[in-house]
């Protein structure tokens, strides 16, 4: 998606050989008709795949799910990070550590909102080493839900997050794929 890579070369900010700075784009401030695009663009990507619902882990990821499942015209649902006073008790729950954050963290989803009959495509902001991904993963079969495809806004394909999913035969469909951040600048695949 030639206008996201040129959105990044202008305003990512590389701080080191493994992180991208994407705040004034995905993580911290979000351009409403860029956002929409995407959401478009990953919409057709899957427009035959017959999706039910948009599934993704809060916080950066919500706007393009948000944006994609308007598109399909399909019901979003996102992973807490923390459990909530009203949670539902006997959520899935999946322990993960966050590659940026530097912790480990649990995602939850209520039981309720996911069923065998679902066809889900997960949208991501980005990812690395993939351990949010294959926590949601590993709660989506949990549930019986299919996973009919994951789309990532921001492949590091130096890293292994997406080419672990891909090998285990999940359907992965990045905007955008970085091979490197060597030298303080962005080199796109």
């Amino acid at each position: 998606m030639e206008k996201l890579k040129q959105r990044i070369l202008a305003d990512a900010s590389v701080m080191s050989t493994d992180v991208v700075k994407l705040d004034t784009i995905l993580n911290h401030q979000v351009d409403p008709v860029l956002t929409m695009e995407m959401g478009k663009e990953f919409a057709r990507l899957y427009a035959e795949a017959g999706i039910t619902k948009v599934i993704t882990v809060e916080s950066s990821g919500i706007p393009v799910a948000f944006a994609t499942a308007a598109e399909l015209g399909v019901p979003l649902v996102f992973a807490r990070r923390k459990k909530t006073l009203i949670a539902d008790p006997d959520a899935y729950v999946e322990r993960v550590p966050s590659f940026t954050k530097g912790i480990v963290t649990d995602l939850l989803v209520s039981r309720q909102l996911l069923s065998e009959s679902d066809r889900l495509l997960f949208i991501d902001d980005i990812i690395a080493n993939g351990d949010a991904a294959r926590g949601l993963v590993k709660i989506i079969e949990r549930s019986g839900a299919e996973l009919a495809g994951i789309g990532i806004v921001v492949e590091k394909s130096f890293q292994a997050g997406a080419r672990t999913l891909r090998e285990q035969g999940y359907r992965v469909e990045s905007l955008v794929r970085i091979s490197s951040l060597d030298n303080g600048s962005i080199t796109f695949e």
